[in-house]
């Protein structure tokens, strides 16, 4: 298990908005057929990495959901769409939400549910 330090910035928030932190594509994760669109960000306040994970499946209402972790420097050049899942699951702590949990954001750890 990854310890992950929280330190009280608002990107911990499990509300933070999207638009406190810079993003870029990393890819699409084709595991299972899932699709998942995975991207990097960086929080504006404290330049903290995360690796944000979702996925949405168009057949059925209320399957929006995403997941997202802080990542450290050394792990980063590590992180693929493909691996990102896995991740997120060793780490201590991370962020999700979506229409598929019925919330806009919300402390978990361990199995992250991507697939259907």
């Amino acid at each position: 298990m990854k310890i992950i330090h929280r330190i009280g910035c608002a990107c911990e928030k499990p509300d933070a908005s999207y638009t406190e932190f810079r993003s870029s594509e990393l890819g699409i994760d084709h595991t299972n057929g899932r699709y998942g669109e995975v991207k990097i960000q960086q929080c504006k306040l404290c330049q903290r990495i995360w690796i944000h994970y979702f996925v949405e499946y168009e057949a059925f209402s209320k399957s929006g959901r995403w997941y997202k972790g802080i990542v450290s420097k050394k792990d980063r050049s590590q992180i693929t769409p493909e691996n990102a899942v896995e991740y997120l699951e060793s780490l201590e702590w991370y962020v999700y939400g979506g229409s598929y949990f019925e919330s806009t954001g919300t402390i978990g750890s361990g199995k992250v549910n991507v697939d259907l």
